[in-house]
């Protein structure tokens, strides 16, 4: 039963943590949050790289051979470039300022749920491992949801929705991510040897997030470019994956 709670707890984490956070900061001023949602860049950027180099990786390499780890890890890096490719997804993280016409925004409530629901089965396979390195992990995709969902809700709310109507449809989307650990659970029980590999193709998701989509947004930003800071958050996003 305690199982079945850490599975069905870190997966809601994961998946409507970052909902419920990023809608406190639509009712930050205009001026704030722009200098804000940077610095939970960074600290996403940290707990991202740490989530899968200090703990994805480590636990997939104690069943497999390097060489079957670091491909599951280059095929998650090059099975995420193509779904960005094919605008599965879009991240907006400081501004919102998104290329996509308004006709196109509920392209951000179908890319978000399918990434939400990827977010669950990376945690719910991390959870099958330790709870500690479920922790973590949903702890990861806490920090670097927050600066999307809110990205994603001003493209909703720019294409002529009500803020309630685009937090409603952000918080639809993220329970995917309950239905994705659930997916993770079953298939995951039913072929064990399956597990490593997910771990592996999860560090490669992670680490395509981290470094060619948050750490470019830092270079961009206009907001803080004070790189000590940056680097400072960045290390406190490591060491809160390491301390856990």
């Amino acid at each position: 039963m305690n199982v079945f709670v850490a599975f069905i707890g870190l997966s809601a984490l994961g998946s409507l943590g970052g909902v419920l956070v990023a809608s406190v900061f639509l009712f930050v001023g205009d001026r704030l949050r722009p200098m804000i949602v940077p610095w939970l860049i960074s600290y996403a950027v940290g707990t991202l790289l740490g989530a899968a180099l200090l703990g994805l990786v480590p636990e997939a390499l104690d069943t497999l051979a390097p060489p079957a780890v670091f491909g599951a890890l280059l095929a998650g890096i090059l099975t995420f470039f193509v779904l960005e490719k094919l605008v599965l997804w879009r991240h907006c993280h400081a501004t919102g300022d998104c290329q996509l016409h308004n006709s196109a925004a509920w392209l951000v409530v179908i890319g978000d749920a399918f990434h939400t629901f990827v977010d669950g089965v990376v945690i719910a396979a991390a959870v099958m491992v330790s709870l500690p390195l479920g922790l973590t992990t949903a702890l990861a995709v806490v920090a670097h949801e927050i600066p999307s969902e809110v990205g994603d809700v001003a493209i909703l709310l720019h294409a002529g929705m009500s803020r309630w109507k685009a937090l409603g449809l952000n918080g639809l989307s993220g329970l995917a991510g309950i239905v994705g650990a659930a997916a993770m659970v079953v298939f995951g029980r039913l072929v064990p040897a399956l597990l490593p590999y997910v771990l592996g193709f999860s560090a490669g998701n992670f680490l395509y997030v981290a470094m060619a989509d948050l750490i470019p947004s830092l270079h961009r930003s206009n907001i803080d470019t004070n790189g000590a800071r940056q680097v400072l958050l960045i290390s406190a996003g490591v060491m809160t994956v390491a301390w856990l």
